[in-house]
Parts: C-alpha cells; structure tokens; sequence
C-alpha cells in the first residue's frame, strides 16, 4: 500500500513498477494496481480526518510504504505514524534525480521520524534504485 502527499510519486511509482508508461493523473480513490499495489489519494494523508480509511485500507496490505518527495520543503507525516498500523511500514524517498543531497536527507529523516524502517531512495523517472525496492517487496525485478 503506498502512502503520501499529493504529488509524492505513488502513482508514478506504480507505472515504473508494472512498466506502464509514466503519464500524470491524480488518484481520486483508492484503487488496486495490477492485483498487487494499493495506490491511495494524497488527501487521505494531507486531512486528519481521512487518515482512518488509510488504516482500513491497510487491512488489505503486507506492507506499507510511506513516500516523501524529496524535493518538498516538509512533511505531512506526524510522528511515528507508522504505529497506526499493524503493518511493517518501510519509507521511500522519491524524485531524487531532482533533489539535492541536502533534501533527500532531510526526506530521511521526515521518514524515520514518521517511524519507517528501513528506507529507499528511488527516481520513477529514471528508475534508480527501483531495483532494491522491488527485491524488498519480494517482487519481480526485470
């Protein structure tokens, strides 16, 4: 299940995963990609109030990722968000083909605060690190 803002990259994230072409769309529901990934709406994080059906939703997930764009001055995640969840949660930090070493740190840290444990650095557009996600999924690398 991916987690994040608006615009963090979960949807581009899934495209690069199942090799679809990456195009922009925002998620308006929860939806299901390829049987196997739970894409959610940015807002279910950015409104308290949404953050229940995050944990419903969960109930359907083996892991949860927490995606924070590196390029984002903040964060939405409070502290030890993760507990929330009865889940292993793990953060990715995205867009880090854009960001400088300063912000994909900063992203780092937003991500253990919010109690992810362990974390990847990945690029959906150029596919960095992508690789070492999916072996920690347990999915197929191509």
């Amino acid at each position: 299940m991916l987690i994040g803002r608006s615009t963090a990259g979960k949807t581009t994230l899934c495209q690069r995963i199942f090799n679809d072409d990456i195009r922009y769309h925002k998620t308006q529901t929860v939806t299901v990609e390829h049987e196997v990934m739970i894409d959610t709406p940015g807002e279910y994080l950015e409104r308290r109030g949404f953050r229940g059906a995050l944990m419903v939703t969960s109930a359907d997930a083996d892991i949860i990722l927490f995606l924070q764009d590196a390029t984002e001055n903040g964060t939405m995640y409070p502290a030890q968000f993760s507990t929330m969840f009865t889940k292993p949660c793990l953060g990715v930090v995205t867009k880090i083909d854009i960001a400088d070493k300063k912000q994909i740190s900063d992203a780092e840290v937003y991500l253990k605060a919010a109690g992810a444990h362990r974390i990847y650095r990945i690029s959906s557009v150029t596919g960095e690190g992508v690789e070492e996600l999916l072996r920690a999924l347990d999915m197929p690398v191509d």
